[in-house]
């Protein structure tokens, strides 16, 4: 079996406690969880485009 094919479990995000982060850990949390939500929009976009191209592919000809 693929990796791709795995059920994948769902778990939830739980947040760090942050009360005794300081300024630049914070910021670099923040980049962190922005790089994140970046890979996750490109995998968007990604699965986007090919179900478009799968559309476009198996569309039948106009009559």
């Amino acid at each position: 079996m693929f990796e791709e094919d795995a059920p994948r479990p769902r778990s939830g995000f739980t947040p760090p406690v942050l009360d005794s982060w300081g300024v630049e850990d914070l910021r670099g949390w923040i980049a962190t969880l922005q790089a994140e939500i970046a890979r996750a929009e490109a995998a968007i976009r990604s699965r986007e485009a090919q179900r478009s191209a799968a559309d476009a592919f198996f569309r039948r000809p106009p009559a």
